[in-house]
């Protein structure tokens, strides 16, 4: 790094949790990249988080602690904080500094880039197009994924969100011939355990053609987890419109982030808004989910799923909420299917793709793929409220057409819903659901026009 001044300050005021708070320090930037340097050797890096006529709040990238007001020296190092971005990162794990952890040595960068992005031009911004396969039937048949877009994932606390990314990591890929394709992950504020079961995924999977990871633990420092998905996002950026990529970012834990948002604003003694949550926190997400997308002229793509957990299942909380709001739909995992041993245990009734009608029919997936989702969802929303209603009046007082309702929703789940930790095509998921629709009568199958109906339904015996 270049120094761009050779000024210091030593007016250090105080420190509040990760913040540092200096006087006088007009000449630094919001954004600017600083050293902090202590009598004792001690030397930490920090960002410029606000700037006023009287101080600079600086948060310390690893942690105040041992840090002394009285000696700390603060110096400027860069305007803004930058990556080294390069194509040999591919099959790297990197921590939420952006700093090798997998003992490969450091990577050469080819190109400094600042790590708060580029704002994409609305005009400029080109519509999310194609189908991206992710191996979920629950997904690829019901909430298709498509190039650009952002699609979170709303967990909830014991639920299998990891083994889902890890799944998604695992099958992800894009249909066509000559296309690149490669996966960023970006986990905030994970434990040891996990970290431990996402490195033997990376391991089995053979990543090191098509992953970029970048870990930031639990016991890092805060601070860290406000900058890893901006690291992720970077790369992602690099990768997708100047080496032509279509790149996939999952984001997990969005929870963490938000939470450490929080924090950090606690330690400013900011007006906190809903749930202690700062008021900013809208925009702050919006200023990650938005670098999603795809650009005119440009080959690439940058398609996210973001990952949270749901606090006590609450859909309304503000981090699903705020998500909602910002992003294109969400797919939603469901406790009762995973109690009875479902995996993934995703509810395709509560989850959406707002987005899917731009990535299917002819040329993408198949012609008849709307008409197909559509009737399989309307059947399987009356299987389980006649489910329902057999729990109260008894299954015998039904009719038999109510019944065979029941058992479409039963076999869904069993069949199409679980599929373990396999991944599937697109075409696989087109015949078992032409399998299951089998098992209504055809007069029942008003959503699917009857060219559709001749070639692929086949009554049961």
């Amino acid at each position: 790094m270049t120094d761009l001044s050779i000024k210091e300050y030593t007016s250090v005021d105080y420190i509040s949790g990760p913040l540092l708070v200096v006087r006088n320090a007009k000449e630094l930037s919001y954004g600017a990249l600083v050293q902090i340097e202590t009598e004792t050797g001690i030397v930490r890096s920090g960002q410029v988080l606000e700037i006023t006529e009287d101080f600079a709040v600086i948060q310390v990238l690893e942690g105040t602690l041992g840090l002394d007001v009285k000696t700390c020296k603060v110096r400027l190092v860069e305007d803004v904080i930058r990556f080294g971005v390069s194509r040999n990162m591919i099959g790297r794990i990197f921590n939420g500094r952006g700093e090798p952890i997998d003992g490969l040595g450091p990577v050469i960068p080819e190109k400094r880039i600042p790590i708060v992005g580029s704002p994409i031009n609305p005009v400029a911004r080109e519509k999310p197009s194609d189908f991206i396969q992710t191996g979920i039937s629950a997904i690829d048949g019901f909430n298709t994924l498509v190039r650009g877009q952002k699609l979170p994932i709303f967990s909830g606390s014991g639920l299998p969100a990891n083994e889902i990314a890890a799944m998604i990591m695992r099958y992800a890929t894009v249909r066509g011939e000559g296309e690149q394709f490669l996966v960023v992950f970006g986990a905030i504020g994970i434990t040891q355990r996990e970290y431990a079961f996402f490195k033997q995924e990376f391991e089995e999977m053979g990543a090191s053609n098509r992953l970029i990871a970048f870990i930031n633990l639990a016991d890092d420092p805060t601070i860290e987890r406000i900058l890893t998905p901006r690291f992720a996002l970077t790369v992602a950026e690099y990768f997708a419109f100047e080496l032509d990529y279509h790149v996939l970012v999952i984001l997990t834990d969005i929870t963490n982030y938000c939470e450490a948002l929080r924090e950090i604003s606690s330690a400013r003694e900011e007006v906190p808004g809903r749930r202690g949550y700062p008021g900013y926190m809208y925009t702050d997400l919006a200023n990650i989910y938005e670098r999603a997308g795809r650009i005119k002229n440009k080959k690439g793509s940058v398609t996210q799923i973001p990952i949270l957990t749901m606090p006590d299942d609450d859909i309304t909380h503000p981090i699903p909420d705020l998500t909602g709001y910002i992003t294109e739909g969400q797919i939603v995992l469901s406790r009762e299917l995973h109690r009875i041993g479902v995996f993934p245990p995703i509810d395709i009734l509560p989850s959406l793709s707002r987005l899917m009608n731009n990535g299917i029919g002819e040329g993408k997936t198949e012609r008849y793929h709307r008409q197909w989702s559509d009737q399989i969802f309307s059947a399987y929303a009356r299987g389980k409220d006649n489910r329902r209603l057999a729990a109260i009046v008894g299954e015998d007082a039904l009719s038999e057409i109510d019944r065979k309702y029941i058992r479409f929703a039963d076999e869904f789940e069993k069949l199409m819903i679980n599929q373990r930790r396999e991944g599937r095509s697109i075409e696989q998921t087109f015949e078992i659901g032409w399998k299951l629709l089998s098992i209504l009568p055809r007069s029942e199958l008003v959503r699917i026009s009857k060219e559709y109906l001749d070639k692929f339904y086949k009554p049961m015996e």
